[in-house]
């Protein structure tokens, strides 16, 4: 029997072992870029509160690109695994090839789109010459050298649909940990580099997300030996783009809203309570990824092997796989709402708060941390029906949460109590998110999972 046709581990290995063998890399890693996130606005507001505050305020277009790069990166991931599961490896080729070139083409729009918005961005936000000016700084070097983060979203989606998350974990803390020793280097000029302040700090970005991403093409390259990735065989399909833009534009959809969001509430909060606000909430942004990191890397565990026992007819291992990352997810969250709830100056501290930044986001951590296990399960679900190629139902429950209830939430509670109400708004949305996923979760499993059970018997 030639290698080609040897089962994956994704259809054999025991749900639990398998769960902990693709997601504890993977949560390793997004632990490190997590980590990396927070160490990087540690430095960055050691500048000034300004500067911390413009880098908060850019976090949207920075979080329309990784939406793009993700989103094409999802539905790549979940046609690979899924054609894998079912033996069909040119398939997979060609979806993993036009992945790439996908990956190449948004890089383009993006570094073009930038360039030219960037400034009307932040005149949008804020009439602060100085935020306006470190913001313009930062993002217009991080939109010029996107192509980094492109590449190193796909290529390690490709490790993970094979179930190579050992790999996709080391291009993941090897990009974090660079970028980490640069920062303070480039922000305050240590060593042979001069001193760039936040300019400094998206350069050490970018540097990280291209060593990443050399990294994740050589071991693509030698490791993945079942994806062949011939860049000449392969060409640009609409049949197959358009099959990867059905799974991945509603994550496209679903992180672009969370910019929307996080444009509207910011534009809230400097309203409400002024810039200080907007530092408290971007500091909020960089602690929580902390907690929801880990979730994201059981997600990006979960939905391969969901993905694969879809094809390969199998759903008793699909339920098991999306019970277990739910009970992981719930555990994983009470031990962050905790964390919120214990050392909220501590956290704060790091990020050279003052006195009045200190006193806002103490209330604003411990309300917001109340949402955490809600979430953590309202995330599972939503990866489920993306793994089973209905993404659309995680768009509309994630423009529910952010757009039709978090936003108009915090208006009326900014109005009504000012800043410390605003915050309830989290868990109030978090709790619409839940209903909306769990009930489409339920439709799907009895429409498109209990069906398998006629087609084979679980071994």
């Amino acid at each position: 029997m030639s290698e080609q046709v040897v089962e994956n581990k994704m259809g054999t290995m025991p749900i639990g072992k398998l769960l902990v063998n693709m997601s504890t890399p993977m949560m390793i890693s997004m632990l490190v870029q997590a980590l990396y996130n927070i160490v990087d606005s540690i430095f960055v507001a050691m500048i000034e509160e300004d500067a911390l505050t413009a880098v908060s305020l850019a976090f949207p277009i920075q979080n329309l690109m990784i939406a793009f790069a993700m989103g094409t990166a999802v539905g790549m991931n979940a046609l690979v695994s899924r054609h894998l599961g079912e033996k069909n490896f040119d398939r997979a080729n060609r979806v993993a090839v036009n992945g790439i070139w996908l990956a190449l083409f948004t890089a383009i729009v993006f570094c073009v789109g930038i360039s030219l918005t960037t400034d009307r961005f932040f005149h949008l936000l804020t009439q602060d010459a100085q935020i306006i000016t470190y913001g313009t700084t930062y993002l217009h070097i991080i939109g010029w050298l996107c192509f980094g983060v492109f590449f190193q979203v796909v290529f390690e989606k490709l490790l993970q649909a094979t179930g190579k998350t050992f790999y996709s974990m080391i291009t993941q803390i090897v990009g974090a940990v660079i970028n980490v020793i640069l920062d303070p280097m480039l922000i305050f000029g240590i060593g042979p580099f001069p001193k760039m302040g936040v300019a400094g700090a998206a350069i050490a970005t970018i540097f990280g997300q291209t060593v990443g991403t050399i990294l994740a093409i050589y071991f693509n390259i030698h490791f993945n030996k079942e994806l062949h990735l011939d860049m000449r065989k392969y060409r640009l399909s609409g049949e197959i783009v358009g099959h990867i833009y059905s799974i991945g534009a509603p994550s496209i959809v679903m992180v672009a809203i969370g910019s929307i969001m996080n444009f509207g509430l910011n534009k809230i909060l400097l309203w409400v309570s002024g810039p200080t606000a907007a530092a408290v909430f971007g500091v909020y942004f960089k602690l929580q990824s902390f907690i929801f990191m880990p979730i994201f890397g059981l997600n990006n565990g979960m939905i391969p092997i969901v993905a694969y026992n879809y094809g390969a007819a199998k759903p008793d291992r699909i339920k098991r796989t999306i019970f277990l990352a739910g009970r992981a997810a719930v555990i994983i969250m009470a031990v962050g709402t905790v964390l919120f709830w214990v050392f909220p100056k501590f956290f704060l501290g790091l990020f050279s708060a003052s006195e009045n930044m200190m006193a806002m986001g103490v209330v604003a951590l411990r309300i917001i941390s109340v949402h955490f296990m809600i979430a953590g399960v309202s995330i599972i679900c939503s990866s489920a029906l993306q793994a089973l190629g209905h993404g659309f139902f995680s768009m509309i429950t994630s423009i529910v949460r952010q757009l039709v209830v978090l936003l108009p939430a915090a208006f009326v509670l900014a109005y009504l109590g000012g800043i410390n109400a605003v915050w309830w708004a989290f868990p109030i949305a978090e709790v619409f998110s839940l209903i909306l996923a769990f009930s489409f979760l339920r439709f799907v499993m009895g429409r498109d999972i209990q069906p398998l059970y006629q087609k084979t018997v679980e071994p």
